[in-house]
């Protein structure tokens, strides 16, 4: 069917490396310097753990399922698959796919299935003329438009029927608040088939937008005065049956004792749970006070300025979004994130706090934040040495060395951190192009 398979995996930005195979060679699978897990988004490199980079740089071996390939976008001759990684036989633990492959384990072990829906945000991109690039101009759009206004030259149709075609299963795609800012959302699915297919979808979708001249940009916060882009993180469990176990028509709010405690557990390791969310300096330009996103550590029902929300919808559709993420977050390592987090307030039978009641913008009821910047939030990282176990030491740890050294780029180059939404260059000729 195919003469080729484009394998792909995550490194610890997030960003899709991988390698062209022969169809007939590429279930034997392919190696990789394991190093790639010591560079920044600028290619410099550090001794980070799991790297290797003074130990003779050796190989990770990147495998696939076979039954789980999806036709690829470029031409009908190329499969598309997502890699697992091993280093000497052994699972590399390092990797950001494994600890999303622990974290559904975990939750097995507890007796349910996770499930899981994704909800992409991004921005159209356009030349600037000056070898740069700006939001696209599209000023008929508004918030939850379709159509020419929202989308002139049918760039988002492309996506759309580009992934059918790819096997993708697109729930939903529509203008978001701000203009040329799309919410583009697949199918609720199994935990992992959810984030690799939506791994590779964010991958089909700025490639589609390149093919046409324009680009797409998922990073949290691309422009300074407008709407970040979130990655909402959406989850339930099911038990031996297949029923949700969320929902609970006896409690007046439809909810179980289950559902409460995977709050509280979220509720208690956000600070922590932000770095490997939201893992930039830029993405604390959207983590704000005041925004609707996941700055503040609380939960609600049906409200979209809490961190957590419990969406409307029961029974088999009962579920939580964890709205902390951004476009730039690693989709396998926030997952991991917030399954661990929820998993972890379930066994340490942690007490769920009272819901936000307020308007949540200006009248909040926590002063518990993500903090002020990548720093911070790495700090509370380190504190919580009960989410960097759950989610995994090693990845923790590769991680933290990675984006200290990140942070420090930053200062190097900026001279201080500024505070706030504003934008920097830095961030943008860091991260713009990656995400």
């Amino acid at each position: 069917m195919y003469d080729r398979i484009r394998v792909l995996w995550p490194d610890h930005l997030g960003l899709a490396r991988g390698k062209y195979l022969p169809a007939h060679l590429a279930e034997r699978g392919t190696g990789h310097c394991v190093s790639v897990f010591s560079l920044g988004y600028d290619r410099s490199m550090i001794d980070a753990p799991g790297a290797f980079l003074l130990e003779g740089m050796p190989d990770v071996h990147a495998t696939f399922d076979p039954g789980v390939v999806h036709p690829g976008w470029e031409d009908d001759r190329t499969g598309v698959a997502v890699a697992g990684l091993t280093m000497d036989g052994e699972p590399y633990t390092f990797s950001p796919r494994y600890a999303l492959e622990q974290a559904i384990a975990q939750w097995q072990e507890l007796g349910y299935r996770a499930k899981v829906g994704v909800e992409l945000e991004a921005y159209v991109l356009e030349p600037d003329g000056e070898g740069g690039w700006q939001r696209w101009r599209t000023p008929r759009s508004f918030v939850y438009g379709t159509g020419r206004a929202a989308d002139p030259t049918g760039l988002i149709d492309d996506i759309m029927r580009t992934a059918e075609a790819s096997e993708f299963r697109v729930e939903s795609i529509n203008a978001e608040f701000d203009e040329s800012q799309f919410e583009l959302t697949l199918e609720y699915d199994d935990a992992l088939r959810a984030v690799d297919d939506s791994f590779l979808f964010r991958v089909l979708a700025r490639e589609v937008a390149l093919s046409r001249g324009l680009d797409l940009t998922f990073l949290g916060k691309p422009f300074s005065g407008v709407s970040g882009n979130g990655v909402h993180v959406n989850f339930s469990m099911l038990d031996g049956a297949g029923d949700n176990v969320f929902a609970d028509p006896a409690d007046p709010d439809g909810i179980s004792a289950l559902a409460r405690q995977s709050v509280a557990g979220l509720v208690e390791h956000h600070q922590a749970m932000a770095a490997l969310c939201a893992p930039t300096v830029n993405a604390y330009r959207r983590l704000q006070p005041g925004e609707i996103n996941g700055y503040w550590a609380n939960w609600g029902l049906e409200h979209r300025s809490a961190a957590n929300r419990i969406p409307a919808a029961r029974g088999s559709s009962t579920r939580i979004e964890n709205r902390l993420s951004d476009g730039a977050a690693n989709l396998h390592l926030a997952t991991a994130t917030v399954l661990q987090a929820a998993r972890l307030g379930v066994v340490d039978g942690l007490a769920c706090p009272e819901p936000l009641t307020s308007d949540g913008l200006e009248e909040v009821n926590t002063d518990i934040s993500v903090g002020a910047n990548l720093a911070e939030a790495l700090g509370h990282l380190k504190k919580d040495k009960a989410l960097r176990a759950a989610v995994g030491n090693n990845v923790a740890d590769n991680f933290i060395a990675n984006k200290e050294a990140e942070w420090e780029r930053y200062l190097a180059a900026v001279g201080a951190d500024v505070p706030g939404s504003e934008v920097t260059q830095w961030e943008l000729d860091e991260y713009l192009m990656f995400h």
